[in-house]
């Protein structure tokens, strides 16, 4: 499977339609969370199963808007209801909570079985209608989920793709992951960071300071609050661009691509590197690497985050302490002058037959 996101170019009657499913979508949300809380409060046993039907034979027909828009929204509704308890139940989520008005609006809608063809510029969904986008997109999908960022409107969903093996032009490399450059390649070339929220964070401190002194509740405050919203939302756009172009580009063009695995939230209780660590976004590099190499037909290794590739020389084998203010490593047994990282990334690659990890 493989998922899209994309931006949807809207006119007014189409953000309202939108808006009011996203509402309908909140509404049975926590209609369903309120009388599940009840019913075991009162000593009952609720499953989603009961709690929809009692919507759908009961509750429903009270409330007249609800049959101008699509019924699919509101058994989607349920059904994500279901996976947050399963969620709970099994110790991966904490409680379900209650959703508020202009965080996170999402629905999900279907074709009643039917597929849906996305096909170019725009697009026919069911129950909405014809919509844009502002890139063109080739898909077959069974549902969609339509949601709002910062006033935005974006589309997603998933399909089913033949991933294609592409040739390589190395069988291996090795990646070593830093602060002060984002990826440097055992054959010298180097990724250097985009270091998108230090750019930005000046100008998002004074959008932030202007929205403190904003009455609560006003328009005013809402539309500070949408521009810190787009602000955060470009940081975030533009990390994720250079992390999916780095691990595209090593994706496709290496048989074996080795990383550390590195303890990073171990990495972030140092405080004086912590923001520019989490500005590099390395847990969402791995996590993108992982799928691509199964796309386009390589493998990933992951080396024991204990292996010293810092520390020893790439030539001979020394090992020796390595502080993070030295930036070359100057080996006194065989004389070897080397950049710190390059260093680290060589021995990644050597160390393909001592890895005790491997996916893909």
């Amino acid at each position: 499977m493989k998922s899209i996101k994309t931006k949807l170019k809207l006119n007014n009657k189409q953000k309202t339609l939108l808006a009011q499913h996203a509402g309908y979508s909140r509404w049975v949300y926590n209609w369903g969370l309120s009388l599940w809380n009840a019913a075991y409060r009162d000593g009952y046993k609720p499953n989603i199963r009961r709690l929809r039907k009692v919507f759908t034979n009961h509750t429903k027909p009270l409330i007249p808007w609800m049959k101008k828009l699509s019924s699919r929204v509101y058994q989607y509704a349920f059904m994500h209801l279901g996976e947050a308890f399963k969620r709970f139940f099994q110790g991966l989520g904490r409680y379900p909570r209650f959703k508020k008005k202009g965080k996170s609006d999402s629905f999900t809608i279907d074709n009643c079985g039917k597929p849906i063809e996305l096909n170019g510029w725009s697009h026919k969904l069911p129950f909405i209608g014809i919509v844009k986008t502002y890139e063109p997109i080739e898909a077959t999908t069974k549902k969609i989920t339509i949601s709002r960022q910062t006033g935005d409107w974006y589309l997603s969903c998933s399909y089913e793709f033949n991933p294609t093996t592409t040739p390589k032009k190395t069988d291996v490399i090795g990646v070593d992951l830093g602060v002060k450059t984002l990826a440097t390649l055992s054959d010298g070339k180097i990724f250097e960071s985009v270091r998108s929220y230090q750019k930005f964070e000046a100008k998002l401190s004074r959008l932030q300071y202007l929205n403190r002194h904003k009455e609560v509740g006003s328009a005013n405050r809402k539309k500070a609050q949408q521009k810190i919203g787009r602000l955060h939302r470009k940081v975030a756009n533009i990390r994720r661009d250079t992390l999916h172009k780095l691990t595209t580009y090593l994706a496709k063009n290496h048989g074996q691509v080795v990383i550390e695995d590195l303890n990073v939230r171990g990495m972030l209780a140092n405080h004086k590197l912590a923001k520019s660590i989490a500005d590099q976004g390395f847990y969402e590099f791995r996590r993108q690497l992982e799928y691509k190499c199964q796309w386009y037909g390589s493998e990933l290794v992951v080396v024991d985050r204990f292996f010293p590739s810092s520390k020893t020389c790439s030539y001979c084998g020394h090992v020796q302490d390595m502080p993070l203010h030295l930036r070359t490593y100057d080996c006194p047994e065989c004389g070897l002058s080397i950049d710190r990282d390059l260093n680290a990334s060589i021995n990644l690659r050597n160390a393909v037959g001592l890895t005790v990890n491997a996916c893909g």
